[in-house]
């Protein structure tokens, strides 16, 4: 039984570790297309930088807020 209870953990841990995985491929997919318009160089521009900042940010905050409207169903 209580490998069970382990095997179900593992797997849980998984699952989440994929969901990350996921979730950041998407934000610097996302984010890339947006905010780099042209050939990058050796160092993002100003405009760049704060654009990919932004871009990560609402990603994660709105993956959060949709975390949690799953958890309160």
């Amino acid at each position: 039984m209580e490998n069970n209870a382990e095997m179900q953990r593992f797997i849980a841990q998984e699952q989440q570790k994929a969901m990350v995985g996921e979730m950041v491929g998407k934000l610097t997919s996302v984010c890339w297309d947006k905010c780099i318009t042209g050939t990058p160089g050796s160092k993002f521009s100003s405009g760049e930088t704060t654009c990919l900042t932004n871009c990560a940010q609402r990603f994660l905050d709105m993956s959060v807020i949709i975390a949690k409207r799953f958890e309160m169903q």
